[in-house]
């Protein structure tokens, strides 16, 4: 069984979801966390038992509830956030981040917790734009979703600085 992800991981999750829930409550599109399985088919018609590709992401957002199911999640989220670690960050930036842009996930966030750093990907046509990189600090807008900020300044101050790691 693999190991608990870290404790910086999981706050740096459990606030975005929670943020996430708060500011989609009464509005169509759900936020869900980790573990929660997304199974990704080749064709839109494969039966279930067909499907071979599932995944956990961290933090993710599904506005079609005719993708939701008992078991997850089939069909791609319309939004995605993976928090970083060194035991995942190769994974989750060139493997990951293939498998969300072949799928059609429509934003795709990687979270840097130690360099404090977000790197947003937007979907345009069926490939992903050149990545934008911010700091986190003060508020991020989701892109495909309306009114939804997500606030780093709280969650920071949980967060230890990159030197304090070393």
């Amino acid at each position: 069984m693999a190991p608990a992800p870290n404790l910086e991981h999981q706050e740096v999750v459990g606030d975005i979801y929670f943020q996430l829930r708060l500011a989609l409550a009464g509005k169509k599109c759900r936020a869900f966390i980790a573990p929660i399985d997304v199974r990704l088919a080749q064709g839109q018609d494969d039966a279930d038992e067909l499907v071979d590709t599932v995944i956990q992401p961290d933090v993710l957002v599904v506005c079609d509830e005719n993708k939701l199911d008992r078991r997850g999640v089939r069909g791609a989220p319309d939004w995605v956030l993976e928090v970083l670690s060194p035991a995942t960050a190769s994974h989750d930036q060139i493997k990951k981040r293939d498998l969300y842009e072949r799928h059609g996930v429509r934003e795709y966030w990687l979270v840097h917790p130690t360099d404090r750093v977000l790197t947003i990907y937007l979907l345009e046509g069926k490939e992903f734009s050149k990545p934008r990189i911010v700091e986190l600090s003060g508020e991020t807008a989701l892109t495909v979703l309306d009114d939804v900020l997500i606030q780093w300044d709280d969650l920071l101050t949980r967060l230890p600085l990159a030197e304090d790691l070393y």
